[in-house]
């Protein structure tokens, strides 16, 4: 049974670690190739089985060593309908690599079961496109229905809370919120945003949560920032009320924009140093943050810094 699904210990706002850039720290960092960046593809494999067991257990001795919780991502991002084409796999076995995927976080789960922080077991769940550059509007019964499917299919596992991870439309992580809600799941919503801190639509981040909180009942527990360089965003978080639904960030290392990273050979890791201080900096003017993570380029060295940098700061109401 799912350990924290009807209580979330995150919402006590003790600090809370998750993992960094799984697929580029993966590709560009140890050579493990990952079909159509979509990390689950490596869950049959044995070899690419134990390089997942290894990147996690990274982040998990981290958060046992400073005695904090843990967000524990499953490999489920592209593991919907709208790539089933791409990766040659069916719904029955997207389905199951669902559930294999849950099944592999949860025994990570036990293995450091001895943790002092709580370990929350999160169902990922990507776009409905490209998270850089959404390929079309996506209404809001659209992606209810939608996001229904594979939600459906995380309901029946472990997972203790889901995430809408890198997304691109407000209407569509509403879908998304509401299909949790009718699923019986937790939800967050995760922003991207250009380096002007708008959605890739083009639309303001605080008109965004604004409006998932509008059409979906105010649904999800909290919002987080994800692939985005703090340059990015920062500038635009002000006072509103909005704000304080932001809960937690999952940076990228690299301050180059969407459209540079995609057409990038190499990994831009910047410095983990700076940008834990960058953390350090937001999480000083926005006390309530306490989920903290990477993103693109970012490895356990990034989220080491950020966790050094924050786990000495307070608990925030």
């Amino acid at each position: 049974m799912p350990l924290h699904r009807n209580q979330l210990p995150q919402m006590s706002g003790a600090l809370f670690l998750s993992d960094a850039g799984l697929e580029t720290d993966l590709i560009f960092n140890h050579g493990i190739a990952i079909r159509e960046f979509a990390a689950h593809t490596l869950l049959p494999d044995p070899e690419g089985r134990e390089a997942l067991r290894r990147y996690f257990e990274g982040f998990l001795r981290l958060a046992r060593e400073l005695q904090v919780g843990f967000i524990l991502d499953t490999t489920t991002w592209k593991a919907h309908r709208h790539w089933s084409a791409d990766l040659g796999e069916s719904a029955a076995e997207l389905a199951e690599i669902n559930r294999r995927s849950v099944a592999f976080a949860d025994a990570l789960r036990a293995a450091f079961a001895d943790n002092a922080g709580p370990i929350v077991i999160n169902g990922v769940v990507g776009p409905r496109g490209d998270a850089y550059a959404p390929e079309a509007a996506v209404a809001v019964a659209d992606a209810e229905a939608y996001h229904a499917e594979q939600l459906g299919w995380l309901a029946k596992t472990e997972v203790d809370m889901v995430s809408a991870v890198t997304f691109t439309q407000a209407e569509e992580a509403a879908g998304f919120a509401r299909a949790a809600v009718a699923a019986g799941l937790p939800s967050v919503i995760s922003f991207t945003t250009e380096t002007d801190g708008r959605l890739p639509t083009g639309q303001p981040l605080g008109e965004a949560i604004d409006q998932v909180d509008a059409l979906s009942g105010a649904a999800p527990l909290y919002f987080m920032v994800n692939c985005a360089h703090p340059d990015h965003f920062s500038s635009v978080l002000g006072d509103g009320g909005w704000v304080r639904r932001i809960r937690g960030l999952r940076c990228n290392a690299s301050r180059r924009s969407h459209a540079e990273l995609d057409a990038c050979e190499t990994l831009d890791a910047g410095d983990p140093h700076e940008l834990a201080a960058q953390y350090g900096a937001l999480a000083e003017r926005l006390p309530w943050l306490n989920v903290f993570g990477g993103c693109c380029g970012s490895d356990l060295r990034h989220v080491t810094a950020i966790a050094r940098a924050l786990q000495l700061r307070p608990a925030a109401a």
